[in-house]
């Protein structure tokens, strides 16, 4: 696991502590899986050091402070003192979604909607935590044959599109295609079209909470995906998009309504 520098501040707890924070490099951690890359020879070749590393070393190019979790570390890597340390939750899974404790789910379900941001990739649309922050199935169709595709920039003022023009191509993908079972994305990025003819939402914007979370459709593992530097933008883009803002603070962690007894204005 690669640790963050020491710092002392809270990444959403207070937002005047946030406020401060920003200044600073934000803090991130790549989560994966890291079954892919010890089973399948292919995959390997692809991410010797395990996509999480490829992810990592990529957003610290991109100025991110960065430490990694894996699947097959206690509560996953993600204990409270991870998350509290984390502006930003960078997520990769595939294989092994059902082998994430709820109660690692649940905290950093709870954590998101007090501000904590979150990238999901690829796969990790069927993840515990993309579908309990969602609300639905979050599947979709696909198809694996390698096949050419096209990033569309749907929304070009947006901020996770700067840098990038009209559109990418990647040139060997897993096909994602509509419909894909989300709510209406709150801001739309990217859609993707397929060489087999299938398009897709594939950069889609959420806000939970105070939390941002945003999901990318490229980076299946058996593809150079995350090697190339317009994916490594849209990622680092995201990034920033998502970590914590200094806005109010979120008033309902446990759940609960709050009594208004002390109107703002004379009732009487």
């Amino acid at each position: 696991m690669a640790n963050f520098a020491n710092e002392t501040i809270s990444a959403y707890d207070e937002p005047s502590l946030v406020e401060a924070k920003i200044m600073n490099k934000i803090r991130v951690t790549v989560w994966n899986e890291f079954r892919h890359e010890q089973l399948n020879e292919k995959v390997k070749q692809i991410y010797p050091n395990g996509i999480h590393n490829a992810l990592a070393e990529s957003l610290v190019s991109h100025g991110c402070q960065l430490r990694t979790a894996t699947l097959d570390e206690p509560e996953h890597g993600l204990g409270e003192k991870v998350l509290d340390e984390t502006d930003v939750l960078v997520w990769w899974g595939h294989m092994a979604h059902d082998e994430v404790e709820d109660e690692v789910v649940n905290r950093v379900h709870r954590h998101v909607l007090q501000g904590l941001g979150l990238v999901v990739l690829h796969s990790g649309h069927h993840s515990k935590i993309f579908r309990s922050l969602m609300g639905t199935t979050c599947s979709l169709r696909w198809r694996e044959a390698g096949e050419k595709t096209r990033v569309w920039v749907v929304a070009p003022g947006h901020p996770i599109a700067a840098g990038l023009d009209h559109y990418f191509e990647i040139p060997q993908a897993e096909m994602y295609g509509e419909h894909f079972d989300i709510p209406v994305p709150d801001e739309l990025v990217f859609v993707s079209w397929f060489q087999g003819g299938e398009v897709f939402r594939s950069g889609c914007c959420f806000y939970r909470g105070r939390g941002k979370i945003f999901y990318f459709q490229p980076g299946h593992e058996t593809y150079p995906i995350y090697h190339q530097a317009e994916v490594q933008r849209v990622i680092a883009n995201g990034v920033r998009w998502a970590q914590p803002s200094a806005g109010p603070g979120f008033l309902y962690g446990d759940g609960g309504a709050l009594h208004a007894s002390d109107s703002l204005e004379s009732l009487g």
